[in-house]
Protein backbone atom coordinates (compact mmCIF):
# COMPACT_ATOMS: atom_id res chain seq x y z
CA UNK A 1 0.00 0.00 0.00
CA UNK A 2 1.23 3.45 -0.83
CA UNK A 3 0.59 6.57 1.25
CA UNK A 4 -1.93 8.01 -1.20
CA UNK A 5 -3.88 4.72 -1.15
CA UNK A 6 -3.92 4.76 2.66
CA UNK A 7 -5.07 8.38 2.63
CA UNK A 8 -7.85 7.70 0.11
CA UNK A 9 -9.00 4.58 1.97
CA UNK A 10 -9.31 6.46 5.26
CA UNK A 11 -11.21 9.32 3.64
CA UNK A 12 -13.90 6.89 2.47
CA UNK A 13 -14.89 6.30 6.11
CA UNK A 14 -17.86 8.11 7.66
CA UNK A 15 -16.76 11.01 9.83
CA UNK A 16 -13.07 10.66 9.02
CA UNK A 17 -10.96 13.71 9.79
CA UNK A 18 -7.25 14.27 9.67
CA UNK A 19 -4.85 16.44 11.57
CA UNK A 20 -1.21 16.84 12.47
CA UNK A 21 -1.48 17.69 16.18
CA UNK A 22 2.03 16.63 17.22
CA UNK A 23 4.25 18.03 14.46
CA UNK A 24 4.43 18.34 10.69
CA UNK A 25 5.38 14.67 10.23
CA UNK A 26 2.75 12.71 12.19
CA UNK A 27 -0.53 12.32 10.32
CA UNK A 28 -3.49 11.40 12.52
CA UNK A 29 -6.81 10.00 11.29
CA UNK A 30 -9.79 10.37 13.63
CA UNK A 31 -13.46 9.61 13.84
CA UNK A 32 -15.50 11.68 16.28
CA UNK A 33 -12.33 13.35 17.57
CA UNK A 34 -10.81 9.98 18.57
CA UNK A 35 -7.69 8.61 16.90
CA UNK A 36 -7.89 5.35 14.97
CA UNK A 37 -4.70 5.66 12.88
CA UNK A 38 -1.36 7.44 13.17
CA UNK A 39 1.53 7.41 10.76
CA UNK A 40 4.85 9.18 10.66
CA UNK A 41 5.29 10.60 7.17
CA UNK A 42 9.06 10.33 7.55
CA UNK A 43 8.71 6.54 7.63
CA UNK A 44 7.06 6.67 4.19
CA UNK A 45 9.79 8.97 2.88
CA UNK A 46 12.41 6.51 4.15
CA UNK A 47 10.53 3.69 2.38
CA UNK A 48 9.92 1.94 5.72
CA UNK A 49 6.27 2.90 6.17
CA UNK A 50 4.56 2.19 9.46
CA UNK A 51 1.11 2.89 10.88
CA UNK A 52 -0.30 2.61 14.40
CA UNK A 53 -3.75 1.05 14.71
CA UNK A 54 -6.05 0.20 17.59
CA UNK A 55 -6.89 -3.47 18.07
CA UNK A 56 -8.74 -5.77 20.46
CA UNK A 57 -6.20 -7.12 22.98
CA UNK A 58 -6.83 -10.77 22.12
CA UNK A 59 -6.42 -10.09 18.40
CA UNK A 60 -3.33 -7.98 19.10
CA UNK A 61 -1.52 -10.98 20.55
CA UNK A 62 -2.49 -13.30 17.69
CA UNK A 63 -1.36 -10.81 15.06
CA UNK A 64 1.98 -10.21 16.79
CA UNK A 65 2.63 -13.95 16.91
CA UNK A 66 1.57 -14.53 13.31
CA UNK A 67 3.51 -11.55 11.89
CA UNK A 68 6.39 -10.97 14.35
CA UNK A 69 8.43 -8.80 11.96
CA UNK A 70 5.53 -6.77 10.62
CA UNK A 71 3.24 -6.23 13.64
CA UNK A 72 4.70 -5.13 16.96
CA UNK A 73 3.46 -3.36 20.10
CA UNK A 74 2.36 0.19 19.33
CA UNK A 75 5.22 2.69 19.32
CA UNK A 76 4.51 5.36 21.97
CA UNK A 77 1.03 3.88 22.50
CA UNK A 78 -0.78 1.63 24.96
CA UNK A 79 0.79 -1.69 24.00
CA UNK A 80 -2.31 -3.67 25.01
CA UNK A 81 -4.59 -1.89 22.53
CA UNK A 82 -2.30 -0.56 19.80
CA UNK A 83 -0.05 -2.14 17.20
CA UNK A 84 2.58 -0.67 14.95
CA UNK A 85 2.22 -2.24 11.53
CA UNK A 86 5.14 -2.10 9.12
CA UNK A 87 3.58 -1.70 5.70
CA UNK A 88 5.72 -3.93 3.51
CA UNK A 89 5.68 -7.03 1.39
CA UNK A 90 4.93 -9.25 4.41
CA UNK A 91 1.38 -7.90 4.66
CA UNK A 92 -1.01 -7.68 1.75
CA UNK A 93 -3.45 -4.83 1.19
CA UNK A 94 -6.43 -7.00 2.13
CA UNK A 95 -5.04 -7.56 5.63
CA UNK A 96 -3.98 -3.91 5.98
CA UNK A 97 -7.46 -2.71 5.04
CA UNK A 98 -8.99 -5.20 7.45
CA UNK A 99 -6.77 -3.90 10.27
CA UNK A 100 -7.62 -0.28 9.44
CA UNK A 101 -11.34 -1.15 9.38
CA UNK A 102 -10.99 -2.96 12.70
CA UNK A 103 -9.34 0.06 14.30
CA UNK A 104 -11.93 2.46 12.89
CA UNK A 105 -14.80 0.21 14.03
CA UNK A 106 -13.44 -0.06 17.58
CA UNK A 107 -13.14 3.69 17.88
CA UNK A 108 -16.49 4.39 16.19
CA UNK A 109 -18.26 1.95 18.55
CA UNK A 110 -16.72 3.74 21.54
CA UNK A 111 -18.46 6.99 20.55
CA UNK A 112 -21.78 7.94 22.03
CA UNK A 113 -24.85 6.80 20.09
CA UNK A 114 -25.72 10.43 19.51
CA UNK A 115 -22.34 11.16 17.94
CA UNK A 116 -22.49 7.97 15.86
CA UNK A 117 -25.89 9.06 14.52
CA UNK A 118 -24.60 12.57 13.75
CA UNK A 119 -21.70 11.12 11.80
CA UNK A 120 -23.99 8.94 9.70
CA UNK A 121 -26.45 11.78 9.09
CA UNK A 122 -23.67 13.94 7.63
CA UNK A 123 -22.83 11.30 5.01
Amino acid sequence: MKLDELYDFCHLKHGNSESMPFDDKVLVMKVGNKIYLLTNLASWEAEKPAINLKCLPERTQILRQEYPHAIVPGYHMNKTHWNTIYVNELLDNVLLKDLINHSYDLVFKSLSRKLQQEIYEKN
